[in-house]
């Protein structure tokens, strides 16, 4: 299905991929509120949406917003710690994708969620070095004290 085979294998160890054609299945291409192809839907297994994103990524930025997919899905259950752990992973891997600010914050985010209340003032010194410029580092501005 995916021609690059870390992206093939990384998709085959953590999802279950599911092809649907707009042209031989509209309805359930509708169903998803896909307005452009492609576009890529993370769900729990009682098909509750946790993350999507439209269009063409090269494999690292692809692999960069699978790996937020699975973090937003451990945050969203409240798993703080695997949360936060998923997110820092996205810096450390991909760190000039374009996930990597959103994941920084939200993995300050996490981090704090699961009881450390000085965790909103790090992340948002870590911000001054690293992604100073994106807008996630202004949205964690007002955590600087």
């Amino acid at each position: 299905m995916y021609p690059n085979a870390e992206v093939s294998e990384f998709i085959n160890g953590h999802f279950i991929p599911v092809k649907i054609h707009v042209k031989e299945q509209p309805a359930t291409f509708k169903r998803f509120g896909a307005q452009w192809t492609p576009t890529l839907v993370v769900l729990d297994p009682d098909g509750t949406e946790r993350y999507r994103f439209e269009g063409y990524l090269p494999a690292p930025e692809f692999l960069a917003q699978l790996e937020f997919g699975l973090a937003k899905r451990a945050f969203t259950h409240e798993q703080w710690a695997e949360a936060e752990r998923s997110f820092r992973m996205i810096v450390q891997r991909y760190p000039e994708s374009d996930a990597a600010p959103e994941s920084l914050y939200w993995a300050g985010v996490a981090k704090y969620k699961g009881g450390d209340h000085g965790a909103l003032k790090e992340t948002a010194a870590l911000f001054k070095r690293q992604y100073p410029d994106s807008a996630w580092a202004k949205k964690a501005s007002v955590w600087a004290g």
